[in-house]
């Protein structure tokens, strides 16, 4: 019982020390054996300690080189979500989604606005050698069309991978799509038609708004709550009121709250939609990049394969400019495979080849343990830039994975406005009201988490932080002038 509460008691202080940023991300922690002399401990109950704070995602231990801090730890204040004026289905009514690509083509912005991992946190070299392995093999096939369903090496690839978080899967329900954003729409389009009603999150994706658009599809929005993730009673509440066709949702990760799922949550979500016939289309693009390294299942862990089908890409993980996602299709197989015929005809072979290359000859879980490391490091760096340098009531989610951050501007500034400011400036950034159907949001901002961290990435956080008080400055001078 001593030995208990001693180890508690030391990872309680060395947690304190870490959420208070005395102990910083990346730091290396002392010893076991230094921990024990320092604290007067035993070194089984250093270990239990260290165990303990690792449970709790603030450090992380590193094959012969110890223990490291990982966690952010400092805690901004929370962002928020407005509360929602309607729950009606309806066509999209949002005009700047038709703008969004101009400020994604712009070359010339310092790039916080994009959700890309930077060359620098990707094992490029191990992908192109890949590349150049497959060609130098059999350059025919190599770059030859492939058969509209997939690679079937790469099929059985993506079917393993599943056994990681507890999801059986037959690679013969396996779509290779050009991205994670293809396999979505072509879900849609299987089991959606023209006017049908799809329940979303609010905020979600852009893209997934833009899709349901293209589709000539109304939506229904349920909150998707920062730091909670996607409100159950919610979607229950709405099913049990309108006739809903398809769910799109991003229970892990959200983009762009960053928020996650909670597994009770989870449950309800799928068990509500299976009452009421609805197929639900997940977005799981970000479920591998949790920052504790502890994958959280996908929706189709609760629900059989002719309920839920999850979508995903190796875009976020490995290479985005090779665009190689998939469909676990289930009993939709046949149509998405299919509508990839008519649409497509075939994911592009030598991408597929490639990335089938390196996950045979290379270590993913490596890879994907460095990508994860520096996410939850320039998460801190984010938040702790913004806390240093932005307005004092600018609200910051607190993600536990993805590559994204939510921020709440205060004083009246709009997103929008504080987009405009920062591209004059030559600063990216994603105004909030992008990721909702109606255009709500107008007070947030998204910021990207893919950068390599640098003196320029800082600088670029001090303007914006700087511009957003100048426009809230503004904004109170206008509101008290006689």
């Amino acid at each position: 019982m001593a030995s208990t509460l001693l180890y508690e008691d030391l990872a309680g202080r060395l947690g304190a020390q870490i959420r208070r940023g005395l102990l910083r991300p990346g730091e290396r922690l002392p010893s076991l054996r230094r921990l024990g002399r320092q604290e007067r401990v035993s070194i089984a109950t250093a270990v239990e300690a260290y165990l303990r704070l690792e449970r709790e995602g603030l450090v992380e231990a590193r094959e012969r080189s110890g223990y490291f801090v990982r966690a952010a730890a400092l805690r901004p204040p929370q962002a928020r979500l407005p509360r929602l004026q309607a729950r009606a289905p309806q066509a999209l009514r949002n005009p700047a989604l038709l703008d969004v690509l101009d400020v994604l083509s712009r070359e010339d912005l310092l790039p916080l606005h994009v959700t890309t991992p930077a060359a620098e946190l990707l094992p490029v070299r191990a992908i192109a050698a890949a590349a150049s392995h497959v060609l130098r093999r059999d350059p025919g096939l190599a770059l030859a069309y492939g058969a509209p369903q997939g690679l079937p090496a790469l099929r059985e690839c993506i079917a393993r991978r599943y056994l990681h978080c507890g999801v059986e899967v037959d690679p013969g329900e396996v779509v290779i799509t050009a991205g994670a954003m293809e396999a979505i729409t072509l879900a849609l389009r299987s089991v959606t038609r023209a006017g049908d009603v799809v329940l979303i999150e609010t905020p979600t994706y852009y893209g997934i708004l833009q899709a349901i658009a293209a589709l000539g599809l109304r939506a229904i929005e349920v909150p998707n709550r920062v730091g909670a993730g996607i409100d159950a009673a919610a979607v229950r509440a709405v099913l049990a009121r309108h006739r809903v066709a398809a769910a799109v949702l991003v229970p892990n990760f959200n983009n762009p709250s960053g928020s996650l799922t909670g597994e009770d949550d989870k449950r309800a979500i799928v068990a509500a939609c299976g009452e009421h016939g609805v197929t639900v289309i997940e977005d799981d693009l970000y479920g591998e990049l949790a920052y504790t390294g502890e994958r959280p299942p996908p929706l189709r862990r609760y629900a059989g394969s002719t309920s839920v089908i999850t979508c995903s890409s190796y875009s976020k993980t490995l290479a985005p400019g090779l665009r190689i996602g998939w469909a676990l299709a289930g009993a939709h197989t046949d149509a998405i495979v299919r509508a990839k015929c008519f649409s497509s005809v075939a994911t592009a072979s030598l991408p597929q080849r490639a990335i089938a290359e390196y996950l045979a000859r290379h270590d993913f879980d490596r890879a994907l343990r460095r990508l994860r490391r520096e996410l939850a490091a320039n998460s801190q760096r984010w938040r702790d830039a913004v806390r240093r340098h932005w307005p004092a009531d600018t609200r910051v989610s607190e993600p536990a994975g993805g590559m994204t951050l939510w921020l709440e501007l205060g004083g009246g500034v709009e997103g929008q406005a504080l987009l405009e400011a920062g591209a004059a400036r030559g600063i990216g950034c994603l105004p909030g009201h992008l990721f909702s159907l109606r255009g709500d949001y107008r007070g947030h901002v998204r910021l990207g988490l893919g950068l390599a961290w640098t003196s320029r990435i800082e600088d670029g956080l001090r303007v914006l932080g700087r511009l957003a008080d100048t426009l809230a400055r503004r904004g109170a001078h206008k509101r008290t002038r006689p």
